[in-house]
């Protein structure tokens, strides 16, 4: 039966493709199983396991979908971070207003945002956003300047104003009563937080504000991550107030911090909840670890160090009011214990789980003892379910969460926005996939602020803050667009253009293979030796050379080489109609020029095409491809300048020449150059490629296309460039500015108006006046205008991946100051193991991209694959890969209308390109990986048909016969020679017949 087909008259259904569906089915049934039961302690460590297990990549696709009904999203801030004001309204000095007054210290929180003097500014940012709840915190100094009675009125109308403003906006507050910035006064008079006196006095400010306020709020937080508090603050001093105490006195003051804590949620349970009706936490942060190997110690240290952070404080809340196992065995007499009484006291002091993730802690506060020699990450999902498995599956609230950017960055805050959106899918796949019973959700912070030990060298908010101006405006980032799209959406709805589609290519759609040099070895598989032996059968046993006789020597055969008769087996399993590879320049013609030929390598690539067509695929061949030494070319031109001289234009097309004699009769699908390395090419190079190129093509044109009915272009790599803050619009002048520098370059001139891009001149114009070099891009004559533009029969493209641009400089590491651009990452993408990004929908973008820049061409994706690590586990990546780059490209063409005529996995093994193969190659053995065989099946069905698809049967393609090529030319030739030779047999028979008759009469 021939292959399956059809005309783009067909629009496919867009429901997800048949062939999809029990991915997604077989994902969710592990995941469903796997959900966390009622938790104990300990329980978390099955976390690791159970994640490695997890199907790859299934599991770390992008989860399209929405969070459940009624989740809350907020925004957050603290007093002394954004308030600023800090002698203003009576209020009085904390431990950070001293710490950061110290004659050598930086920039404090003085004016900060200035937020004291702006409360309506920030409502109205709040507004914006569209948020469900806002978490701020109450300045305890600023309520009770002492951090006893007497009470300051000013800073009670402060709060009440800031509760009404939000009140009016149906915003629901979430109030942290201490973050941080505890009164000097009870530093100076009480040691802080290493007294015992501290609780009780903490009780008494939590009663002030539960009546002042308890009546407008409903999710209170006693304070904010007491690891910090308490290790940094009185252990290590690097925090304020700076006590250098040791360990034993950062564990004395987390003691008092529980105490405290549960004082005041038994002071609300007691005393408030029943009028309130609120809820009373902790916030709780912690970091992720994983292990450095996956063995049981390793485990048991990630365990340990997880419970020395976390646990040492929610253990005793959630658990039993003591403190973990691995702590007590570890730290012996350094622990303060609880009495049985304290145990009970402490035990269930919350309503539900405030966690606090993010740039804080996370590679920065936490100490290095505590992660016991494994490997800090930061995967938010995990530690969600460890939190469930651990802690009996209590209900989350995470209320702080972010990453950071650099104090430089303005408004364009791309690397905040990949990780908050990385951090937002892990919450909601730890609901959807883990079953974590998160219900909130709050963003790391609302607007710039102090950032702590770090001042003002990061930011985290959504809003902007210049910190020099008098008025201190909220300018929004491109965040705020992001996090108001996704409130409204509540999440990532599936979308039609995120799902796969059913259909069918056309007939006679190419579907191609890439191995960018075939192998080539020209040893003979045949015995050709003229010599004659004899076998001494009764001495030597061996065979014997006789002196002097010789056999006829045979003409050797294309079925002689055995390396090509492997190579097309492989081709033919795969099911693959095109093959393309390139040639040797450099081993065709040594020295550069005619003078040396190599005729036995010719003859081998005559060879091979001649075997691709014999078997029914077209051979599709490359004359130039640059490779890392001398790029590819004969010595003689690398050693003389290379493209940089213009002999070699000329040199190329005599080689050219050869190549169409030699091959042409074989070869009808020409490539001139392919891939040329846009990143290393200097501008004169680039000229000189492009003249070479219109000239080989001319010379096709002219002399070879009548008699050998072939078609010929260049083959350019073209990756896609996306904008990294699609609100941006100088982030998309940066992305339309690469793409006319990495492909607009050698596309122009060929495929537009026989010119550089207008962009390209207008940058290096402006660049010429600023940089010291003068990077000029040469101009070509009207002649030469004329020669290279429409050098072309079709447009082939290499695509691999996508890249994200910035015009924000924010890593320097990643930051092109030539042509001032940023390239960001979005971690929530696949990534393969050298780190090259899985981005199917760029395929279909940079396919309208080329349509709407140069027309509605015949276009080939002549190469597209990604690496493995060479194991049948990672091979998965790339069978996702194929799969779901096929599939764009069939949007491409039926959704589109984009004149897709052919598609070519690279690349054909792993001999030839490691880790790039569908065929490994180990002890000198070619296997067939799981990725092969799905593409054969694509192949096969000529794309995705569904149960709507229309059934068309393709008719098959005759086998191609060079050797008929003579008759083919020649029927008035074969006429008579068929005449003749019908004549000479019936001759014969009657010769014979008459010559029976005779005999038998003279008998």
């Amino acid at each position: 039966m021939g292959r399956r087909g059809g005309g783009r008259m067909e629009p496919p259904s867009r429901r997800p493709a048949g062939s999809m569906v029990p991915v997604a089915t077989v994902l969710l049934l592990p995941l469903l199983l796997g959900r966390p039961l009622l938790g104990a302690p300990g329980h978390g460590a099955g976390t690791w396991s159970r994640f490695a297990r997890l199907p790859y990549p299934q599991d770390q696709l992008f989860l399209h979908d929405t969070f459940p009904d009624g989740f809350l999203w907020g925004a957050g801030s603290a007093a002394y971070q954004t308030e600023g004001g800090w002698r203003q309204g009576g209020k009085g000095a904390s431990i950070w207003d001293t710490f950061a007054h110290r004659p050598s210290a930086p920039a404090g929180g003085d004016v900060a945002s200035d937020s004291y003097n702006n409360l309506f500014r920030d409502v109205e940012g709040l507004r914006r956003l569209g948020v469900s709840h806002y978490r701020f915190s109450l300045s305890w100094a600023r309520l009770l300047p002492n951090g006893t009675a007497p009470v300051n009125p000013a800073g009670l109308a402060h709060y009440s104003r800031l509760l009404g403003h939000l009140r009016e906006l149906g915003i629901e507050p979430v109030v942290t009563l201490y973050h941080w910035d505890l009164p000097q006064g009870l530093q100076d008079a009480f040691g802080g937080w290493a007294s015992p006196v501290l609780p009780q006095l903490f009780c008494d400010y939590a009663e002030l504000c539960f009546r002042h306020f308890g009546g407008q709020v409903r999710y209170w937080l006693t304070m904010d991550n007491p690891y910090v508090v308490a290790w940094h603050g009185y252990g290590t001093g690097q925090l304020p107030p700076g006590v250098q105490g040791g360990p034993r006195l950062g564990y004395q003051a987390a003691h008092h911090l529980l105490q405290a804590h549960a004082k005041v949620w038994h002071l609300y349970n007691d005393h408030f909840r029943l009028t309130q009706r609120g809820k009373v936490s902790i916030s709780l942060s912690s970091h992720w670890i994983k292990p450095q190997r996956m063995t049981e110690k390793n485990i048991k240290e990630c365990q340990k160090s997880l419970d020395f952070v976390l646990g040492w404080f929610a253990k005793p809340i959630f658990i039993d009011g003591d403190y973990p196992e691995s702590m007590r065995s570890n730290l012996s007499s350094l622990l303060p214990e609880f009495s049985e009484v304290e145990k009970k006291y402490v035990k269930g002091t919350a309503d539900f789980f405030a966690l606090s993730f993010g740039a804080t802690l996370s590679f920065q506060l936490l100490d290095s003892h505590m992660k016991f020699q494994q490997l800090e990450s930061i995967s938010l999902r995990q530690l969600l379910y460890w939190i469930s498995s651990e802690y009996n599956n209590p209900e989350i609230f995470i209320v702080e969460n972010s990453w950071f950017v650099s104090g430089s960055t303005k408004r364009d805050d791309a690397k905040y926005i990949y990780y908050l959106k990385k951090f937002i899918m892990e919450t909601l796949k730890a609901i959807r996939y883990d079953g974590v019973n998160v219900f909130g959700y709050t963003v790391w912070s609302l607007l710039d602020g102090f950032e702590w030990h770090r001042g003002y060298s990061i930011r985290r908010g959504l809003f902007y803050v210049d910190f020099q101006s008098h008025d201190k405006k909220l300018m929004p980032k491109s965040s705020v667009l992001f996090y108001q799209k996704l409130i409204e959406k509540n999440g990532f709805p599936p979308l039609p253009e995120n799902q796969p589609i059913e259909g069918i290519f056309p007939c006679g759609f190419a579907w191609g293979i890439v191995d960018n040099y075939i192998q080539v070895d020209t040893t003979p598989s045949q015995f050709l030796d003229s010599n004659v032996y004899v076998w001494d059968v009764h001495q030597t046993k061996k065979l014997i050379k006789l002196d002097g006789v010789f056999t006829s020597k045979r003409k050797r055969h294309c079925v002689d080489f055995a390396a090509i008769r492997l190579q097309i087996s492989l081709l033919q399993e795969m099911h693959v109609t095109h093959f393309h590879f390139s040639l040797k320049w450099s081993l065709i013609l040594p020295l550069g020029n005619l003078s040396l030929i190599n005729h036995t390598l010719v003859h081998y690539y005559q060879c091979f095409a001649t075997e691709l067509l014999r078997v029914n695929i077209t051979p599709v061949v490359a004359l130039w491809q640059p490779t890392a030494e001398n790029q590819e070319l004969p010595a003689s031109l690398a050693k003389y300048g290379a493209w940089e001289n213009t002999e070699t234009i000329q040199a190329f097309v005599e080689y050219a020449k050869l190549c169409f004699r030699s091959l042409g009769d074989h070869v009808k699908f020409w490539i001139t150059m392919n891939e040329p390395p846009v990143k290393n090419l200097t501008y004169t190079a680039g000229h000189n490629l492009l003249k070479a190129h219109a000239k080989a093509w001319h010379l096709y044109d002219k002399e070879f296309r009548r008699s050998q009915k072939g078609k010929i272009s260049i083959a350019l790599q073209a990756d896609w460039v996306e904008p990294a803050c699609p609100f941006s619009r100088n982030d998309q002048e940066v992305a339309d500015r690469i793409l006319e520098f990495d492909i607009g370059w050698l596309a122009e001139p060929i495929f537009g108006n026989g010119d550089y891009p207008q962009v390209m001149r207008a940058w290096l114009h402006r660049r010429s006046g600023v940089d010291l070099y003068n990077f000029h891009l040469p101009y070509f004559s009207e002649d030469e205008k004329k020669l290279i533009k429409g050098s072309f029969d079709f447009f082939a493209l290499s695509h691999y991946t996508t890249t994200l641009v910035g015009w924000e400089k924010e890593d320097a590491v990643k930051y092109d100051h030539y042509l001032e651009v940023q390239m960001i990452n979005d971690i929530t993408w696949l990534h393969s193991p050298s780190r090259a990004a899985v981005v199917p929908w760029g395929l279909r973008k940079l396919l309208k991209w080329v349509k709407s820049k140069y027309g509605d061409l015949p276009t080939y994706v002549l190469a597209n694959g990604i690496d493995d690590d060479q194991n049948m586990v990672h091979d998965k990546l790339r069978v996702y890969y194929i799969q779901s780059y096929i599939n764009e490209a069939l949007k491409a063409y039926t959704l589109d209308n984009i004149n897709l005529q052919g598609y070519f996995v690279y690349s054909f093994n792993d001999k030839t390109a490691p880790k790039y193969g569908l065929y490994s190659y180990v002890a000198n053995q070619y296997e067939p990986k799981p990725s092969m065989k799905h593409y054969r099946e694509i192949i096969d069905n000529n794309g995705f048909p569904g149960p709507e698809t229309p059934e068309v049967l393709c008719p098959e393609e005759s086998t191609l016969c060079p050797e008929c090529h003579f008759f083919r030319t020649r029927k008035s030739l074969l006429a008579f020679i068929s005449f003749i030779f019908v004549a000479f047999i019936v001759t014969i028979f009657f010769i014979i017949y008459y010559s029976k008759r005779i005999e038998r009469r003279y008998k």
